[in-house]
This record gives structure tokens, sequence and C-alpha cells, in this order.
């Protein structure tokens, strides 16, 4: 899509956060930076000179809000737009709501303190900033290079499945996938969900903390029960277990019962929690008595992982190109033949829900 460098605008009132970021998106040889700005006012000025392919945007700011700047750009001249904020740590509701107004991603303003933290936190922001640059938004109404870290597999959790030996159960698991865009798809597809749907366990990549407010705002909506995974949470008929942000979550199962194990470790797939630590727990511990679905999101997190699982004998569905804000997760998957059904995302759940019964 992009023959030449992302050009990306970054608006924050703190000088040493806009140093901050120019240092890191530098760092990236397919980025650049187009302009940056202490404030909305002179960040709209720049967009009327020159459009840049993603912005970067601050909540608290002086003489315009960001929420209100990120309701303006999405109501009149669409652009995607990754949240940087330290507000998305403490107030969370706030985070949903720049969602909610088209937001593509959302990041915790990266702080100093251990070199791997950091490190850390580049890899998210540039992650962000690439996935944002592909992503289909909506118009909505109303220095020196930096050392990356390695991309590691689902390896550095747990060993690869060899045996793919399962007792049959009559107790389904869902294991779900998702990252840009993956909120509102999962949302669409959990809220039509029946109250005896089977266990469901998700990872959605997103923020340390966001994951609770964000299970509840799920739980609101939907007829089944929605929570934030706790480790040890069984998985159990009519509840979603949402894999907590920074934390990795694994599916487990003793005798007849499934559980969750949630655990730190390092970035899989440059991410934590991992689509494809899950997958590869789900292959390993219920197998042919799964149902693996991966969803819209920029990379491959989840395509090996769903390949395991089609292997370990379960149904497996990847989101259609059409549905998705971002055409990467489901097309990798496709790619190594994982997937048994390609669907558009509001046939998803009606074609689980017959598949399960």
């Amino acid at each position: 899509m992009f023959k030449e460098k992302i050009k990306v605008l970054i608006v924050d009132d703190s000088a040493i956060v806009r140093q901050s970021l120019v240092e890191i998106i530098k760092s990236e040889k397919d980025l650049e930076v187009m302009g940056t700005a202490s404030d909305p006012y002179l960040a709209a000025k720049k967009i009327m000179d020159e459009v840049p392919d993603v912005i970067t945007l601050d909540i608290e700011m002086p003489r315009m809000d960001g929420l209100t700047f990120l309701r303006k750009i999405m109501s009149q001249h669409p652009i995607p737009v990754v949240i940087i904020s330290s507000l998305t740590a403490k107030g969370t509701e706030t985070g949903i709501r720049a969602l909610e107004y088209g937001a593509v991603e959302i990041i915790t303003k990266p702080q100093m303190s251990s070199k791997e933290f950091i490190n850390e936190s580049k890899i998210r922001i540039c992650e962000a900033i690439k996935g944002a640059a592909h992503a289909r938004v909506k118009r909505k109404v109303s220095a020196q290079t930096i050392q990356v870290q390695p991309k590691y597999t689902a390896d550095a959790i747990l060993p690869p499945v060899h045996n793919h030996s399962m007792i049959k159960t009559t107790e389904i698991v869902v294991a779900v996938g998702a990252s840009t865009g993956g909120t509102e798809a999962l949302t669409d597809f959990l809220k039509v969900l029946p109250p005896d749907s089977p266990g469901i366990v998700i990872v959605q990549h997103m923020p340390e903390k966001f994951t609770t407010s964000f299970a509840g705002r799920l739980n609101d909506l939907c007829r089944i029960t929605v929570k934030e995974a706790v480790n040890g949470d069984s998985v159990i008929r009519g509840r979603a277990l949402i894999a907590p942000g920074n934390y990795h979550t694994l599916l487990k199962r003793s005798g007849a019962r499934y559980y969750v194990e949630v655990k730190q470790g390092p970035f899989v797939n440059r991410h934590r929690p991992s689509v494809d630590v899950l997958f590869r727990s789900t292959a390993k511990y219920a197998g042919a008595n799964s149902v693996g679905i991966i969803m819209t999101g920029m990379g491959d997190d989840g395509a090996r992982g769903l390949l395991e699982m089609k292997e370990a004998g379960a149904k497996t569905i990847a989101q259609d190109e059409q549905s998705c804000v971002v055409f990467g997760m489901p097309k990798e998957a496709i790619k190594l033949n994982a997937a048994d059904k390609i669907l558009p995302l509001n046939k998803i759940s009606s074609y689980l829900i017959n598949v399960v019964h």
C-alpha cells in the first residue's frame, strides 16, 4: 500500500514527549515524521498544508482536548489516529470513548523506566502506527537506530504441539484473536451470541488496564458474561474471558475442566498477550474440542497458531477481507491454509452457533 514512508503527525503538548516520539518514529525505516504540533489548532493548520498518513494524538492538551479534536477529524476528514496518552492508564473509560469516536489504536504513553520497558513501548508504538496506516477509517457522524527486540514465536512461552490426540468432551472451547479494529469486531460478534454459548477465550491486542473496562462494556451489551481473565478462571458456557493487557493468556485443562493461565513472558510476534500463544495452548489442551477464530488486525500474530489448531482437529475461521479494518492477521492465516472457513464478520456468530449445536 505504501511505496514510500508512512508520514506521521505528532500532536502532544509536551516538548519532551514530542521529541521522544520523533526519535522512536525516525528509528523505523518505513516511518517518517511529517511534523509535530503542541495543540490541535496547530495540528489542523499543518493538515491543511499536508495530510499525514497517521496522527498520534494525546488526550490532555490546552485549547482543545484530544477527544474533541478526534471527533472533528473523524467527522470531517477521517485520518487514522493512534492515541498515545498517559490518561489511557488512569482513565480507561476515556480510552473506550476514543475508540468509539474512531481512534484505531490506543497506546499508553512511554515512561522513562527500565530499558526493557522503553524498548517494548517503542515496539508497541511503531506497530500501532503501521497498523493504523493500513486501516480503513470511516467518517464518524457527529537519531541513532534503536535496537528492536527479537520477534519471538510462541516457542518462547510453550513448546510446539506434537501429540494431537485428545479425548473428546461434550464442551467446546472457542479461542478468538484480534488486533486493529478488533474492539468493534468483537462487540459485533459477541453481542448476538445466546446465553448458552460455549466458553470463549479472547486475545485482543490492547494496553494494560484497558481490558478491564473493555470487558465491562461488553458485559453490559451482551447476553453472555464477559470479564477480564484472571489466572485460574474456568472456561464455561455463557462466559467470555478477555486476556488482560500485557499478560499472555493460555488455555489449560484439568480432567474435563478447562481454565486459563495468565502469565508474564517475552513479547511473541511483538505482542503480549499474543494470539499465537492462546491458539497453541488451545491446540494442545482442547484439540478437536475447540474452534479458532482470527479477526481483523495488522501483522501475522495468530496465523501459525490457527494452523496448529486446525492440525489438532479444531474447526477454524478467518474473517474475510471486506469486513476487516485491516486484513493482515486473517490474510496470513489464509495463506497458510489454516482456515476451514472464510466468513464476513456478520456471519461468524451464526456459523459458530450452528457448529457447536
